[in-house]
């Protein structure tokens, strides 16, 4: 590391990893802040479903970037790369040191690598695919998808519609793969970037997540997600822990099915993680606890 430049630590790792409490840690013995790239935890309305920090931890360590917008606002990583570097250049001023943690892989390869701008969709365009999702036909646009964007396809959750047509619109558009748009040139920060990895054993890790989606029932999940049943057409409620249960709501499925839906595709979430994560090849990577120690 350059002892002169100004440096960002992007901590990473799957999620129910147990990144919030390490990173928490690590803040108050830097004394310093911390940015979330965790784009679950943007939502102000959202926050047994998302893991967020809580009230108490939020107060322990400044937090940029949790709970910041709507379920209503239009988000995306573009933004995410302006407001986080607009942070960073006032949070440098006083500080030598910052945090930004999450799981988010796009959000996390813009602060990396830079993204190119991504033009406007002309209207048939979108309209053309929204047509074929509203008939049901998500096996088209996913083949048609892994022709066009293999990399994305690798990627996207492959039961989110409207992702996967945000990565066939890209290609109509531009003639590009909307993978391509993270820049192939790294984009030249005025601070160095150092990656923290955290991951655990696969069968501890996958303990970890079932407990955690036990837990987040008990402290209210269903209610939650009752809550906001009016609005499941949202983008940021097509998420794991809240699609499922709105399959229940919907009398689709039991709620114990439900359950047990959102425990599978959280931890296949976290498998596509970490094979993302895996192409970060300057990261270091720890067990929690065994940094915990490291940072002793």
């Amino acid at each position: 590391m350059d002892s002169h430049k100004k440096k960002l630590i992007i901590i990473f790792g799957p999620t129910g990893v147990g990144k919030t409490d390490l990173t928490i840690s690590l803040a108050k013995k830097l004394n310093t802040e911390i940015i979330s790239c965790d784009s679950r935890q943007f939502y102000k309305e959202l926050s047994i479903g998302t893991a967020a920090p809580t009230t108490e931890q939020l107060s322990e360590v400044k937090h940029h970037l949790v709970h910041h917008i709507s379920i209503h606002d239009y988000y995306n990583v573009s933004r995410f790369e302006q407001d986080s570097l607009k942070i960073l250049n006032e949070l440098f001023k006083q500080k030598d040191v910052v945090l930004m943690t999450g799981g988010s892989m796009m959000y996390i390869d813009v602060i990396c690598n830079g993204i190119d701008n991504i033009p406007d969709i002309d209207p048939e365009i979108r309209e053309h695919y929204k047509e074929i999702l509203a008939k049901g036909d998500l096996d088209s646009l996913r083949f048609e998808l892994k022709q066009v964007d293999p990399e994305y396809y690798k990627t996207v959750d492959l039961k989110n519609g409207k992702r996967i047509i945000r990565g066939l619109e890209v290609f109509a558009q531009t003639g590009k793969p909307f993978s391509s748009f993270r820049s192939s040139q790294k984009k030249q920060r005025d601070f160095e970037i150092v990656k923290i990895g955290l991951n655990r054993e696969r069968q501890e890790l996958y303990e970890r997540i079932n407990k955690r989606v036990d837990i987040m029932m008990k402290n209210g999940l269903l209610q939650e997600a009752e809550k906001y049943y009016p609005y499941k057409e949202l983008n940021a409620l097509n998420t794991v822990g809240y699609k499922e249960l709105f399959s229940y709501m919907d009398g689709e499925i039991s709620l114990e099915k439900a359950i047990e839906l959102i425990k599978r595709n959280t931890r296949r979430y976290a498998k596509r993680q970490l094979s993302w994560f895996n192409r970060y090849t300057d990261t270091k990577w720890y067990n929690p606890e065994e940094y915990l120690k490291f940072m002793e």
